[in-house]
């Protein structure tokens, strides 16, 4: 028919699904500690301030089944010296008991998935030994 638009069925992206209150406090915990234990030490040893923006901290940050990996930049520059702002670099979604997808961020600002269904121990092991995933 004239003017008529051809309409196709397609699977929607899974959404993550949030955890219990004890997982997620577990999730959390073990993602906070794994900052602490391997990103801080490997990729942020100095603070080192420049007239640039600068990297001062590597943190994280949990939402709707979703834990995101973040660096906190603070601004050297002069008209707005001081600024602070966060740049994730890579995130563990859950989407089901011990089931993850890990994605990182792109430079065009798009979450891009490069692991689907993995445990979450192989997910903190990913995010240790890919080098994509490291923060930049």
């Amino acid at each position: 028919m004239p003017g008529s638009k051809l309409r196709v069925w397609a699977k929607a992206p899974s959404r993550p699904i949030p955890p219990d209150d004890v997982e997620k406090r577990a999730i959390m915990e073990a993602c906070e500690s794994f900052i602490s234990d391997v990103l801080k030490p490997r990729f942020l040893p100095a603070i080192k301030p420049t007239e640039w923006n600068y990297v001062i901290d590597i943190r994280g940050a949990y939402a709707a089944g979703r834990y995101r990996f973040m660096q906190r930049y603070r601004s050297g520059m002069v008209h707005n010296r001081g600024e602070e702002f966060d740049a994730p670099f890579a995130r563990i979604d859950r989407m089901g008991p011990d089931n993850f997808d890990i994605q990182w961020m792109r430079h065009t600002g798009q979450w891009w998935r490069l692991h689907s269904g993995v445990t979450f121990a192989r997910a903190l092991h990913l995010l240790e030994t890919d080098g994509v995933l490291h923060p930049p």
